[in-house]
């Protein structure tokens, strides 16, 4: 991480040291964190001050038949920084403290991704209706312990998490981050660690931007060429951003998200944005010829040729395998900036579309574009422009069409901070963590209420980003505050609030080496 995050928040961790061989050892804390101090924030907090869980060297996490898998990753995520053995076990004598985690079916009221946190003397309890709900909860957890929990090796110090207790579900059931591997391709490795950092703040979604002008990055059996041309040397932008996933790592990824209740979408951008399909297959193109290779940063001046049957047997093609790979709901079908293909020839294009992805027994899903093709009622149209108004898409809710909220002006993760930003683009405005924060995804647009969002969604686009460092540098620490707006109730949203919940978790950040930008509108620990 850049040696500028790393100073602004290591002075939180500066505590008076007692020595202790072997093991590093924190003074006492001035205060345990309160239950309002998560992000994102709970829905209903009850503070209790005259109890309090203490996690020590005796402490056993409990769980009920289905929650082992979530009570051996919470045991994984303590061990490291208390030292402590935690035993996952089924059932815990009387005289052990415990961390319970408990499926019960008094709390299907809060829903698949609900749950109760209760903390007392001696015991602490999760309680959810699904597994999911229970991952949830623990998340909760890990922001209720002392900072130093984050830490990669043994602190010897009390853990203690306040008494009390929270009921907590989300406002909207998809909470999505976006992360482009076409304009440049992010590593396996890359993405799990995205994919632990998004999950913390109980984002349930990644989708995947798979091709592009600049490259593509999944492969496909029926047309090999895609990935051994347009995924290998010299592709991405500036040529510096070869590479593409296996199926093997692309079914590994989607496992690795799904033990951390994040569902991958897999997105193909279509009927534009594919050069880079054209220069691996001339017969994608409507004279046959491959056009040059791409690796500039311009868009819409690419279109599959409308006409063509071999189009539809390509599309059915990608669409059949990727359907096959993907166990989640959804395949996106991009739909934006096809500025090449004439207004008729788009809805015609998606008319036949939009239906094969049904076929394979998927949701279709697409830029807000698609809204335009009737066949888009059954479908999820992203919202990705800046306007205060789209009368297409408005119509288009009414006539059954979901919406994903991602404003470009608010919520894309890969426009500058500021004007002095190393990276990112500036053409939708620069997006501080107030402006990623400040806007309610209900209100946004007439016509797209809030029984028609589906939920909201942070992309990160990757024109200018190279490393693990580039990502996180402009995902964190605005990712937390779209995170906070798919899951907090309205009557919790608060500026001040958030900010100084922002400011004190910067430390946790700091510890996890996570090259975060230090905002200069957040005091940090």
């Amino acid at each position: 991480m850049t040696t500028l995050s790393r100073l602004v928040a290591v002075a939180a961790l500066s505590l008076p040291l007692v020595a202790s061989p072997g093991t590093a050892v924190a003074a006492e804390p001035a205060g345990t964190p309160a239950l309002t101090s998560v992000i994102p924030a709970p829905a209903r907090v009850t503070a209790d001050p005259n109890t309090s869980f203490r996690l020590a060297s005796r402490t056993v996490v409990r769980v009920s038949p289905g929650a082992r898998a979530v009570g051996e990753r919470l045991a994984a995520e303590l061990r490291p920084a208390t030292g402590f053995a935690l035993p996952v076990v089924a059932a815990a004598a009387r005289s052990a403290p415990a961390i319970s985690l408990m499926l019960d079916s008094s709390a299907a009221p809060l829903g698949s991704e609900g749950y109760e946190l209760t903390s007392g003397a001696g015991a602490l309890t999760i309680k959810a209706y699904r597994a999911a709900g229970l991952f949830a909860g623990t998340r909760t957890l890990l922001q209720l312990l002392p900072t130093e929990i984050d830490s990669p090796t043994p602190v010897r110090r009390a853990w203690t998490v306040a008494g009390g207790r929270i009921t907590d579900q989300p406002r909207f059931a998809y909470r999505g981050a976006m992360l482009d591997l076409a304009r440049h391709f992010h590593t396996p490795g890359e993405i799990k660690r995205y994919i632990d950092e998004i999950s913390r703040f109980k984002v349930n979604h990644l989708h995947l931007h798979l091709s592009d002008d600049q490259g593509w990055r999944i492969q496909i059996d029926a047309w090999p060429r895609l990935t051994t041309v347009s995924g290998g040397p010299g592709t991405g932008v500036d040529g510096v951003g070869p590479g593409f996933l296996t199926k093997s790592q692309y079914s590994d990824l989607i496992a690795y998200a799904a033990e951390r209740f994040v569902t991958i979408v897999p997105e193909i951008d279509m009927p534009g944005h594919v050069n880079a399909a054209q220069v691996a297959y001339p017969e994608l193109t409507c004279d046959g010829v491959a056009p040059p290779p791409r690796t500039d940063t311009a868009v819409g001046y690419s279109s599959l040729c409308i006409g063509s049957e071999t189009t539809y047997r390509f599309v059915e093609d990608v669409i059949r395998e990727l359907a096959a790979l993907t166990p989640g709901p959804y395949l996106h079908i991009g739909g934006d900036e096809a500025h090449a293909t004439p207004e008729a020839d788009y809805v015609a294009f998606m008319q036949r579309v939009l239906p094969l992805v049904t076929k394979y027994g998927k949701t279709a899903y697409g830029w807000n574009e698609l809204a335009k093709a009737p066949a888009a009622s059954t479908a999820v149209a992203q919202y990705w422009n800046t306007g205060a108004t789209n009368p297409t898409l408005a119509a288009a809710v009414t006539r059954g069409t979901k919406v994903v909220m991602s404003p470009a002006n608010q919520a894309y993760l890969d426009m500058k901070y500021d004007r002095d930003t190393p990276l990112g683009l500036s053409w939708a405005g620069y997006i501080e963590v107030r402006t990623a924060y400040d806007w309610d995804p209900a209100t946004r647009l007439p016509g797209v209420a809030e029984p028609a969002i589906l939920g909201v969604e942070a992309p990160l686009w990757s024109e200018t980003l190279r490393t693990l460092d580039d990502i996180e540098f402009m995902a964190f620490p605005r990712l937390p505050a779209l995170a906070e707006l798919g899951w907090s109730p309205v009557s919790t949203h608060d500026w001040t609030s958030f900010a100084t919940r922002l400011g004190t978790y910067g430390p946790r950040w700091t510890l996890r080496d996570v090259n975060f930008y230090p905002s200069p509108q957040i005091r940090w620990s």
